[in-house]
């Protein structure tokens, strides 16, 4: 496997002229197995940059399909992949990138399951998914397997990157013990996030790869590289390993990878309702509060008529507004924010309360398809 064929040589020529590669470090990046976890934002450029520079095994987890709203910063795929499983576009994107890399799909959801014999193929971990459970999970299997994870995120116009490794620095864990609530986290579906901004966390996180591989330069361990992009600053801090860390720690408790709930808090699940049945209710019903908990900029692109909007992080301090004798029901973009103003109307006191199933990306699917999408 090591050996470099002519095209190969021409292809690579780059980075056989440097002397921090040359041709042992071009053989170790054809000998190294990665896997990447998520072929959105992040996962793009990392999976475009990792398969031209001659990552030998490329392993991608991902499940979805691809959707119009993913063009704007997913750029492994173009507009005629909408509809298109990601997987399968993707495979077919890198393979036309450069066909001497090893592309593995893997279609599956990660679960505590399969996590860890998913790893065991691999030599290091990339992580592009985009919620608190995947990466939790991710961090968990990377750490008791004993390899590196490259670790980012991103939201809106800032993005932050590092290198778990618990053989040689901190994991997830050190730094945040457990994943935040999610009513203090909103998705980069309900925050945005600019397109620019993966690329340039996710060409970093690729950068960290080849280091890690290359045994080359310092890579970011026991670092936290933290990028503002409307302000053009770079801060980096200092990440120690915590001594009393439950999962890497001399006392660590968790010996397997803890599978989270979406809402990481376990709640009980509310009650839902379909966009039929809100249509079909507010024609009949006078006194139903249908509530919406988006942002205004999001309402001003489309709402349900008669909708009252009320934005999430307002919510706690306008309940004066809603009347809690009167049936409630309650919508965001596609169902995230309203989960979590259900459980802050329920602890308020609020008993009749529903919320609307797939938010108003369901309504303008299944009763108002004039109704604008984003």
């Amino acid at each position: 496997m090591d050996d470099l064929s002519q095209e190969e040589l021409l292809r690579y020529s780059r980075h056989l002229v440097m002397p921090e590669v040359t041709l042992d470090g071009q053989r170790a990046l054809k000998r190294a197995r990665v896997l990447c976890v998520g072929t959105g934002g992040l996962g793009s450029p990392l999976a475009l940059y990792l398969a031209a520079a001659g990552i030998g095994r490329l392993g991608l987890v991902e499940f979805d399909t691809v959707d119009a709203s993913n063009i704007q910063r997913q750029v492994l795929y173009a507009t005629g992949d909408i509809g298109r499983p990601k997987l399968e576009a993707a495979r077919e994107r890198l393979a036309g990138l450069n066909p001497h890399v090893d592309i593995v799909p893997h279609a599956l959801r990660l679960s505590a399951d399969n996590v860890m014999a998913l790893l065991a193929d691999y030599d290091i971990v990339v992580d592009g998914s985009d919620n608190f459970p995947t990466r939790y999970l991710v961090n968990d299997a990377a750490a008791l397997a004993g390899k590196p994870l490259v670790h980012a995120s991103v939201f809106r116009f800032e993005g932050q990157l590092s290198v778990f490794d618990a053989r040689r620095g901190p994991c997830l864990r050190c730094l945040f013990p457990e994943p935040p609530p999610a009513a203090l986290v909103p998705s980069c579906a309900e925050g945005g996030v600019m397109g620019m901004l993966p690329g340039i966390i996710g060409s970093m996180q690729a950068l960290e790869v080849v280091k890690l591989v290359l045994g080359r330069g310092k890579p970011l361990i026991g670092r936290l590289l933290l990028f503002d992009g409307l302000g053009g600053e770079w801060r980096s801090l200092t990440v120690d390993k915590d001594p009393h860390c439950a999962l890497c720690g001399p006392g660590a408790s968790i010996d397997r990878p803890i599978a989270y709930t979406p809402d990481c808090a376990g709640a009980e699940a509310p009650a839902q309702v379909s966009a039929e049945e809100v249509a079909a209710r507010l024609a009949a019903d006078g006194s139903l509060q249908l509530v919406d908990v988006r942002e205004p900029q999001e309402y001003a692109i489309a709402h349900i008529p008669g909708s009252v909007l009320i934005p999430l992080g307002e919510l706690e301090g306008r309940l004066a507004e809603l009347d809690p004798a009167r049936p409630c029901i309650l919508t965001c973009h596609r169902g995230g924010r309203s989960l979590r103003a259900h459980a802050l109307l329920r602890l308020a006191g609020y008993r009749d309360l529903q919320v609307l199933a797939g938010g108003v990306e369901a309504w303008a699917r299944r009763v108002d398809p004039s109704m604008p999408r984003y």
